[in-house]
């Protein structure tokens, strides 16, 4: 018996030492308690020396991790392994975080900058009166093309991807919404439709299009345009923002029938610890100074009017990232399709990969 009480004495001990070392190591690093914000956000999208700046400002310090889908960051949040005090959405996932009730929602009377942002991207449907999210960036969906290869006339619309002289030279986005969507554009069709019939016919019309798709990639479509791998590409517009500053030859297009303007937004997961912190994250990202810092850095448009002004006219009048009232008018956000018809989206984008292998 005395032999079991020493042995259970010693793994008690070594527990209670363990704990604390652990406890010790969190303090030292920084990651325990109310002084942490955990942010949860999608890679390189946000300048670095702002989360120093907001550490230094704040006294918090941040626990940063990034995910590379929607789809990925949904998920994690539905497991609830982790308590993130603020993720970043885009609006069709912000409306299905809150539909399975995964969000807080924003008690406007703590936000000190709201009137900041652009009247034109607030109270949209997917976050009515943005009960539970604020404006981070926003963008579009559309064309890049290399003016040594392709002249600018000839690709203007989605049509164009089409034209036997692109053999082999395009590259596509990895993403069903996307490119399925720039199939029902092409078609006249919304990028959100739910008719069977229009989804079929963009189907079949994007596997007459495999014979020009040299590759369906993600963040590698950079590196091949700016390499000029490859004549034209379909891409976001902040993607394409740090392509054309690395080569002078590439130009971005917004076709005119149509394409995707999305959102990207600041929620507060509804396991978020710190609230005080991310409401002192969100403030801090909200200042003019700040949101102009972090546009400038990322290439993505800022959803701040008084940050916007504050930009480099080269790049606050470029309507190829700053389009006009008219061009957004001929856009579309991306809506929360539900599990059956985004299930058909993928099924279809899945067929089309392998028909064009």
């Amino acid at each position: 018996m005395k032999k079991l009480q020493s042995l259970f004495l010693g793994i008690l001990a070594i527990i209670l030492i363990l704990f604390f070392s652990v406890r010790q190591l969190e303090k030292a690093s920084g990651m325990a308690g109310a002084d942490i914000v955990t942010i949860y956000n999608w890679g390189d999208y946000i300048d670095p020396d702002l989360i120093k700046k907001f550490e230094k400002e704040s006294g918090y310090k941040v626990n940063y991790e990034t995910f590379d889908s929607n789809e990925a960051m949904f998920t994690k949040i539905q497991q609830g392994g982790t308590a993130y005090d603020i993720t970043i959405p885009s609006e069709y996932m912000i409306q299905k975080m809150m539909k399975e009730k995964l969000l807080l929602p924003i008690d406007h009377s703590k936000l000190t900058s709201l009137d900041n942002i652009d009247e034109r991207f607030l109270d949209l449907d997917f976050d009515p009166n943005n009960q539970y999210s604020i404006p981070y960036f926003w963008g579009t969906l559309g064309i890049i093309y290399n003016d040594k290869f392709v002249d600018a006339e000839n690709i203007q619309h989605w049509d164009d991807l089409w034209r036997p002289e692109l053999k082999d030279n395009l590259m596509l986005i990895d993403g069903a919404r996307e490119v399925m969507g720039l199939a029902l554009n092409s078609l006249g069709n919304s990028l959100n439709s739910k008719d069977n019939a229009e989804l079929d016919e963009a189907a079949v019309k994007l596997t007459s299009l495999t014979g020009n798709v040299k590759a369906i990639v993600a963040d590698e479509i950079k590196m091949y345009m700016i390499n000029e791998e490859s004549a034209v590409a379909v891409t976001f517009s902040g993607e394409a923002a740090e392509m054309l500053d690395e080569n002078e030859h590439l130009h971005y297009v917004i076709p005119s029938e149509g394409s995707n303007l999305w959102f990207d937004n600041i929620v507060i997961p509804k396991t978020a610890k710190n609230i005080d912190g991310a409401y002192a994250f969100i403030n801090f990202m909200s200042e003019p100074e700040n949101a102009a810092q972090n546009a400038e850095y990322i290439g993505y448009s800022t959803p701040n009017k008084v940050a916007k002004d504050l930009l480099p006219k080269e790049i606050s009048e470029d309507k190829q990232f700053y389009p006009d009232d008219q061009t957004i008018e001929h856009l579309e956000v991306y809506e929360d399709l539900g599990s059956k018809y985004l299930g058909i989206y993928n099924d279809y984008f899945l067929e089309f990969k392998i028909y064009r292998k």
